[in-house]
């Protein structure tokens, strides 16, 4: 059995982990990166609190020895299904089961200036980025003369109030207390704002009532400003306009509002649902298609009795999706029937700050808020993280950021443009 996986994060990877030495089960798990990366902490590496390394582990390093599991670097182009093959970047792969573990991209909701001049905020390019314009930002502001022009330089606006927005707003605010003022002695005299925007009537929309109300006060006690039933409409000439006419002047648009998934040339459009979703059946296959799978953010299954509008787009689903068809992969080759997904919700949660987070488990249906959520956010993390080595690393930073309100990563590391 040929499997050729897409997609390296948290379904592809689970996937093919569960996978590993079935004998008669051959796996390609091909990406466009040689790494995986832990997406939930990609806002700690664009505020230069982790390192890059300490949340990402290559995908070769990973395999490495492993005989029924391979590596392909590539970007799918097209897949041919009447030939059970896809063709890459760099050539073709043939395949008994292709399985799309692709993600979900940035979403601008058609706004092109918005596209072209904000800061994403979903992949570990991104944070990287985000990384050099916020530093490159303050260097600049620190021989600006003129006021103004100095104001839109440290003027942040985060647009997006999920878990991201509200993680990434809570850290700048930090940064800004305990960091900036310091080492920026030059920008004393300048305020610095912090906005964060989103277009519900609360943060964290899907969390419960008492983590909405938790994380706004907290956030207003760090200083960010929270416009709630406001939509970025346009971003040109340094100017934020939203819908209800008001506008705010900076250079900092980081943008956490929506995702979208990929669509592929070869895959029916009938296969399409919303958001750019993959429709699937209660086995995760893709409607329309007779050996194609697809996992993760990139799919959207309505056959879940709790989940009849769709999973959320979370790692957790992924995760439980990639073992599922693990094991449903396996009962194939055995000639067994086949378990169809059901999602076991664990919860959520969000970091606002340093000793400051919420939690919401639903079996027992329980909230935490506070230092106590914060250990539980801080635990949850570190164990998700894929290797020993990643969870060592980003543990001593943190305690280190802990203890010293600090860290030593903000360098301005800018890669070579010839480098393709």
């Amino acid at each position: 059995m040929e499997i050729v996986i897409i997609g390296g994060g948290f379904a592809g990877l689970n996937l093919a982990k569960e996978l590993l030495n079935q004998k008669g089960i051959h796996v390609t798990l091909v990406d466009k990166n040689n790494y995986n990366f832990f997406a939930p902490l990609i806002y700690q590496v664009a505020t230069a609190f982790l390192e890059p390394s300490s949340i990402s582990y290559p995908f070769r390093k990973f395999f490495a020895g492993k005989k029924n599991l391979q590596f392909r670097l590539g970007n799918l182009l097209k897949v041919n299904p009447s030939e059970n093959k896809i063709i890459l970047s760099n050539g073709e792969l043939q395949y008994d089961y292709l399985v799309f573990a692709t993600g979900a991209e940035t979403s601008y909701f058609g706004m092109e200036n918005v596209k072209k001049n904000a800061i994403p905020m979903k992949t570990l390019n991104d944070a990287i980025v985000m990384r050099n314009t916020l530093l490159k930002n303050l260097e600049k502001a620190t021989i600006c003369k003129d006021i103004r022009e100095r104001r839109k330089l440290l003027t942040i606006v985060v647009a997006g109030g999920g878990p991201t927005g509200v993680e990434v707003s809570g850290m700048l605010a930090e940064m800004r207390k305990n960091i900036l003022l310091k080492e920026y002695q030059e920008l004393s005299t300048t305020a610095s704002n912090i906005y964060l925007v989103d277009g519900a009537n609360a943060l964290l929309s899907p969390m419960s009532k008492a983590s909405q109300e938790d994380t706004l006060e907290a956030l207003t006690k760090l200083g960010v400003v929270v416009k709630l039933n406001t939509t970025v409409v346009d971003y040109i000439d340094d100017t934020v306009y939203f819908g209800n006419g008001e506008t705010i002047q900076t250079k900092n648009l980081i943008w956490a509002a929506g995702v979208s998934a990929k669509v592929f040339e070869g895959i029916p459009s009938e296969s399409y649902g919303r958001g750019k979703r993959m429709t699937t059946d209660a086995f995760n296959k893709v409607n329309d298609t007779k050996n194609i799978f697809a996992i993760g953010d990139t799919c959207i299954q309505l056959t879940d009795t709790y989940f009849q509008n769709g999973h959320p787009q979370v790692a957790q689903v992924a995760i439980q999706q990639g073992l599922n068809l693990a094991n449903n992969f396996k009962l194939m080759n055995q000639n067994k029937p086949l378990k169809p997904f059901k999602y076991n919700d664990k919860g959520s949660m969000a970091i606002i700050g340093k000793n400051k987070a919420v939690v919401d488990l639903p079996k027992p249906k329980m909230h935490f808020n506070g230092f106590f959520a914060w250990i539980i956010w801080l635990f949850i993390h570190l164990i998700s993280l894929i290797t020993y080595r990643n969870r060592v690393k980003t543990f001593f930073n943190w305690m280190i950021a802990y203890f010293a309100k600090d860290q030593s990563l903000r360098m301005i590391i800018r890669p070579d443009k010839k480098i393709k």
